[in-house]
C-alpha cells in the first residue's frame, strides 16, 4: 500500500509540475491527467506495490574457462618448472579467487623472472580479474612474454586473443596475421587464427560503417 500511496503522490507532483511548467489553465489539463491515471493504474494492476521494499545487490561471478586453459596448455606450458605455479593458479581461479590466481604467478615470477609462460599466465590471471578487460598490467604482462619469445605461439596468441576479446581489433589483427603464418598449413591453429582474423575484418567494416553512418551529412 505504501507503494502506491508513493506513486500517487509522485502523480500529483508530476501534474502539478506540468501545469505550472507549461503555464496550462486548469481546464487544460484534462488529458495530461488522463495519462497520468491510465499509468497509475497500470502500476496498480502490473505492479507490487503492496510488496515490502529491498535492497538488490549484483551477483558478480567468475567462471573459469576450462577450454581457454587447456588451448594454453596445449600450446603453452604443459611440462617445465612453470607448470606448478600455472596449475595453483589455475585451481584458485577455478573457485572464483582471481585475486590469488594473479598473485601465486607474481610469486612464481620471483623465482622464474624470464619464464613467458608465467608471464602468459599472469596476463590472462589479470584479465580474468578484470572481468575481461585488458587492464595496464595485463597489457605489460603480455608483452613481457613477447619481449622474451617474440615468435612464441602463447605469447602472440594470446595477446592477440585479449586485444580482440577488449575490443582493439586493429591491434590483434597484425598479431594474429603474423602468427598464422608462421604455423604450418595445416595446423587446427592455423585454421582457427584464419576464421577468427576473418571475424574481426568483418567486425572492423561493420564499426567503420557504423561510425559513417552516425557522421552528420555535409
Amino acid at each position: 500500500m505504501t507503494g502506491l500511496l508513493i506513486a500517487v503522490g509522485l502523480g500529483l507532483l508530476v501534474g502539478i509540475g506540468i501545469m505550472l511548467g507549461a503555464r496550462l489553465p486548469i481546464r487544460d489539463m484534462a488529458a495530461p491527467a488522463a495519462a497520468l491515471l491510465l499509468g497509475l493504474a497500470g502500476y496498480a494492476w502490473l505492479g507490487h506495490p503492496g510488496l515490502p521494499g529491498h535492497s538488490v545487490q549484483a551477483k558478480a561471478s567468475v567462471t573459469f574457462d576450462e577450454r581457454l586453459a587447456e588451448k594454453r596448455r596445449s600450446i603453452g606450458e604443459r611440462v617445465g618448472p612453470a607448470a606448478k605455479w600455472l596449475v595453483m593458479s589455475d585451481g584458485l581461479a577455478r573457485q572464483g579467487n582471481t585475486q590469488d590466481a594473479a598473485n601465486v604467478l607474481l610469486s612464481g615470477l620471483r623465482e622464474l623472472p624470464d619464464d613467458p609462460n608465467l608471464w602468459v599466465g599472469l596476463g590472462n590471471a589479470l584479465l580474468a580479474h578484470a572481468g575481461g578487460t585488458l587492464s595496464p598490467s595485463a597489457d605489460f604482462a603480455y608483452r613481457r612474454a613477447l619481449a622474451l619469445e617474440p615468435e612464441g605461439i602463447s605469447p602472440n596468441y594470446f595477446y592477440g586473443l585479449a586485444l580482440a576479446q577488449s575490443g582493439d581489433f586493429e591491434q590483434a589483427v597484425p598479431i594474429w596475421t603474423a602468427l598464422a603464418g608462421r604455423l604450418p598449413a595445416q595446423a587446427d591453429l592455423r585454421a582457427e587464427l584464419e576464421r577468427n582474423l576473418a571475424l574481426l575484418d568483418r567486425m572492423i567494416a561493420a564499426r567503420e560503417a557504423a561510425k559513417a553512418g552516425a557522421q552528420p551529412a555535409p
